[in-house]
C-alpha cells in the first residue's frame, strides 16, 4: 500500500469521500454529522492523503490546521470491502508522523458515539489517543466522542 498526497481528483477518491459522508449522515443525526465533503477538503488548511494498492483506491486520511501546534484529523476512511485488514491503522500512523514531522504537537479527532463507531473509538485508544473535551467550535454532543494526542 502507497499512501501519497492527493488533489482529490481521481474518481474513487471522490466515489469513497461521497460515500463516507453518506454513511454518516445514515448513523447519526444531521446536526452531529462533521464529515467534509470533497470540496471542504479542498481548503487551504487540509492536508490530504490517499492510499492505494495498484491502481485502487483503498482508504484516505486528511489533517485540517488549527493553529501553529494543533491539527485535526479528518476523513480516515477504508473502502468498505477492506475493512478490518488494517489499513485504517496505516493511515493512522501516516497522519500521525507527518502531524509530528510538520511540527505540530497535538493531533485531535471528532468521531461518533454511538455503537457503529465503537472499532473507530477502539483503534484510536489503541495508538494513544486520549479522551479529550470538545475543540475548535465543537459543542459537547452526546453524539460525538472527542480524542487527542499529544506529540
Amino acid at each position: 500500500m502507497v499512501i501519497s498526497l492527493d488533489d482529490l481528483s481521481d474518481p474513487q477518491v471522490v466515489a469513497l469521500l461521497e460515500g463516507h459522508v453518506a454513511q454518516m449522515r445514515e448513523v447519526s443525526p444531521p446536526e452531529s454529522v462533521h464529515a467534509l465533503d470533497v470540496e471542504a477538503l479542498r481548503a487551504p488548511e487540509i492536508t490530504f492523503w490517499a492510499a492505494r494498492e495498484g491502481d485502487v483506491v483503498v482508504g484516505c486520511v486528511a489533517l485540517k490546521r488549527l493553529d501553529a501546534t494543533h491539527v485535526e484529523l479528518k476523513s480516515m476512511r477504508t473502502l468498505p470491502a477492506r475493512l478490518r485488514q488494517g489499513i485504517a491503522g496505516q493511515l493512522l500512523r501516516h497522519a500521525v508522523h507527518e502531524a509530528r514531522e510538520a511540527g505540530y504537537q497535538q493531533v485531535s479527532l471528532e468521531t461518533g458515539s454511538e455503537d457503529f463507531f465503537e472499532p473507530a473509538r477502539t483503534l484510536y485508544a489503541r495508538y494513544g489517543f486520549l479522551p479529550a473535551e470538545p475543540f475548535n467550535g465543537y459543542t459537547d454532543d452526546p453524539n460525538s466522542t472527542y480524542f487527542t494526542l499529544k506529540l
